[in-house]
Parts: structure tokens; C-alpha cells; sequence
């Protein structure tokens, strides 16, 4: 029996709905297994069919995408959500961050990096539009202030625990954190236990801001070109021009 990866899109434009189900479902074995026009929608769908990652528009009816992502975290703490912008906002960026979703994608950039983003997800990583690195490393400074590699709680911190945050943090899983430190996978997930405990961290999200502020980690890796399958499915222009038509003027922030 095929290990289907089951995906959740939710986006209130139908043509975007199909764009991005095409480029999801151009891979072997993943499907999108549920559709939402808005965000009350997108929670009951997720609850009851439990896919394995959640996409969500930021700017859903009804419901936001990260008011969405808050209540499906409620009920679903292990889940998965990648969230969709069609704009670049620091106060988004400080809002991801918070709500629990593990990545941030720009529509613009979803036909070149939204297979990219969602398997990161799959093998239990984050991922952040390359462009975004100078903005996350803007929006944990502020309002609290910037912390450093100095500060008393990185301190607290043993040589090898600061290897692994800063794996950890670039979003490296911790089967990769094991290999790039030659060390266990058991011990990886120790090490990775002592840290959230010792930082007073309760999820991988909370230790990517952690790595961020107190420059640990400063801007996400680069991402690679998509790879053309020529399998007839939505073209990345097609989506492009799809996301296009239904732009709006952002709101103020």
C-alpha cells in the first residue's frame, strides 16, 4: 500500500487552490487530500482528516490563516502548517513565528519554492522564503531587544548543546543533527530534550526564534530551482499569473 503524503489546501480563490494543488500533486505519492475556502473551514477539514501538512492562506475569510493554525494546534499539537502570504510584512513574520506554523511562503514564490517548503516540512524542518532572512532576524529583535551569543541563557549552554541549536535552528532534522555531529540518533534527541528544558523552549518554532535572536542562526540557506517533470500539470507561470489576478492592495500594518 502507498505512504501517501496527505495534504490540506486552503486558499479562498479557487484558481489558486488548483495551482497549488497541481504543483503539490506533481510529486510521486503526495496528494491533496482536502480543500478550504476559508479558515473555519480549514480547521474542521484538518481535525477530521488529520493530514500530514496544512496550507494556509494568511488572508482567509472567516478565519485568518494563523488564527486558523492556533486552533488547529489546539486540537492538533504534532500538525504541520505552512503559511501563505502575498506580502512581505515584519509584523507577519513576528505573528508566524508565534502562531506555531513551522514555514512562511510568498505566493510569488510558490511555484519555485513550494515543493521546496513542504517537504522541509515533511522531514520535520522549517522553511522561510529565502528573502525573509533579514526581516525574521529583524522581527526577533524587536520589541524585546537583541540578545546575543553572550547573553546568560545561550551561556547556560555547553559547546555541544550550541552545535546542536544552531543545526537544529537552520532547520536541520535531528537524524541530519546526528550525522553532522557524528553522534546517535538517540543522542541527538537528548541533547535537543536538555536544550528545550534548560531554555524553557516548548517546540521547534519557539528554538528557531530562540537561534534567531540571539544570532545563533541569521538567514535561511538557499533554495534550489524547481526541476521541470513536464508531467502537464499546472505550469509555475500559470500559478504566478493566477495569484496575480487575485492580488490586493496589502493592508496597513
Amino acid at each position: 500500500m502507498l505512504n501517501l503524503f496527505r495534504i490540506l489546501v486552503a486558499d479562498d480563490h479557487e484558481v489558486v487552490r488548483h495551482g497549488l494543488r497541481s504543483l503539490l500533486e506533481s510529486q510521486p505519492n503526495w496528494t491533496v487530500c482536502g480543500e478550504a475556502s476559508d479558515g473555519g473551514e480549514a480547521v474542521v477539514i484538518a481535525i477530521e482528516m488529520k493530514p500530514d501538512l496544512m496550507v494556509l492562506d494568511i488572508g482567509m475569510p472567516k478565519l485568518n490563516g494563523l488564527e486558523a493554525t492556533r486552533q488547529i494546534l489546539a486540537s492538533l499539537p504534532t500538525a504541520k502548517v505552512l503559511i501563505l502570504s502575498l506580502y512581505e510584512s515584519e509584523r507577519m513574520i513576528q505573528e508566524v513565528l508565534t502562531s506555531g506554523a513551522l514555514g512562511y511562503l510568498l505566493k510569488s514564490d510558490a511555484s519555485r519554492y513550494l515543493v521546496k517548503a513542504a517537504e522541509a516540512l515533511r522531514n520535520g524542518k522549517t522553511f522561510f522564503t529565502p528573502r525573509f532572512g533579514h526581516l525574521i532576524v529583524d522581527a526577533s529583535l524587536r520589541p524585546h531587544g537583541a540578545m546575543n551569543a553572550s547573553s546568560p541563557s545561550v551561556i547556560s549552554l555547553t559547546a555541544r548543546e550550541r552545535e546542536v541549536v544552531y543545526l537544529l535552528g537552520a532547520g536541520k532534522s535531528t537524524k541530519e543533527v546526528a550525522v553532522a555531529l557524528d553522534m546517535a540518533v538517540k543522542t541527538a534527541e537528548t541533547h535537543r530534550a536538555h536544550i528545550m528544558h534548560k531554555l524553557n523552549l516548548h517546540s521547534i518554532t519557539d528554538l528557531v526564534l530562540y537561534a534567531v535572536r540571539n544570532g545563533i542562526v541569521t538567514t535561511p540557506g538557499p533554495a534550489r530551482e524547481p526541476v521541470d517533470r513536464g508531467n502537464g500539470h499546472c505550469e509555475p507561470s500559470t500559478l504566478a499569473a493566477a495569484i496575480q489576478e487575485t492580488s490586493i492592495p496589502p493592508a496597513e500594518c
